[in-house]
C-alpha cells in the first residue's frame, strides 16, 4: 500500500514535477485541492519559515505527511527583494506582469554588474503537524535581471531572469532544461537523499 503526502500548493505544474521525482518510490503525491485545504497566511520572514507554515497546516487539515515550498527572487541591489513578496512584489493580487513592470522601473538606473540575483527554494517535509524536526532543503540560482523580458515559456520573472551560462533567460528554456538547473531542481535533488536516509523513502523492488 503507497504513504500518500500532501503537496500544500494547488499548482499542478508542481505536483506534477514533484510527482514525476517521486516515482521510484511507493509514494502517492497529491494536491491540497484535493482535500479542499483552507488557505493560511504566510506570516514568516523567511523562506524557510513560509515553507514550513504551509507544509504544518497542510498536515493539520490532511492528517498526512506534507511537503511544502516557498519560493521567490532575492535582487543583489535591492538587498535580497523582493524575496518572500516576490509574487505580490506590486501589490496583493499583482500579475507577473505588473510584478516584473515593478521591477524594471526599480532597476531602470543600475548598471548591468549591479543587475545580479539569484531565485531561492526552500522545500520543507513534515510527517505530521507536530513534527518537530522537519527535513529542510534549499536551492539557489545565480542570475542577472534583464533590462526587458525575453522568451514567451516558464513564469514568475522568468523571462528577466538572464543564465549567463545558457546564455539565454529562464523564459528560453524548456520545462525538461528548467528542471535540471533551477533552483527549485537543486532543492529536489537535496531533499530525497535526506528523506532516503531519514526512512521515508523507500525504493519499489
Amino acid at each position: 500500500m503507497p504513504q500518500e503526502f500532501v503537496l500544500a500548493t494547488g499548482n499542478p505544474g508542481k505536483v506534477k514535477e514533484l510527482a514525476e521525482v517521486l516515482s521510484p518510490f511507493d509514494i502517492v503525491l497529491r494536491p491540497q485541492s484535493d482535500f479542499n485545504v483552507s488557505s493560511v497566511a504566510e506570516t514568516g520572514r523567511t523562506f524557510v519559515e513560509n515553507a514550513i507554515i504551509k507544509a504544518r497546516h497542510a498536515a493539520s487539515e490532511t492528517g498526512l505527511a506534507a511537503i511544502a515550498d516557498d519560493s521567490g527572487l532575492a535582487v543583489d541591489a535591492l538587498g535580497g527583494a523582493p524575496g518572500i513578496y516576490s509574487a505580490r512584489f506590486a501589490g496583493e493580487n499583482a500579475s507577473d506582469s505588473d510584478n516584473i513592470d515593478k521591477l524594471l522601473k526599480t532597476l531602470a538606473e543600475r548598471p548591468d554588474a549591479q543587475r545580479g540575483a539569484q531565485f531561492h527554494c526552500c522545500l520543507v517535509f513534515m510527517r505530521s503537524a507536530d513534527d518537530p524536526t522537519p527535513v529542510i532543503a534549499q536551492g539557489i540560482w545565480r542570475g542577472e535581471i534583464l533590462a526587458q523580458p525575453t522568451g514567451k515559456d516558464g513564469f514568475g520573472y522568468d523571462p528577466v531572469f538572464w543564465v549567463e551560462e545558457q546564455k539565454r533567460s529562464a523564459a528560453q528554456m524548456s520545462k525538461a532544461e528548467k528542471n535540471k538547473i533551477s533552483h527549485r531542481g537543486a532543492a529536489i535533488q537535496l531533499l530525497l537523499p535526506q528523506l532516503i536516509d531519514a526512512g521515508v523513502l523507500v525504493q519499489q523492488p
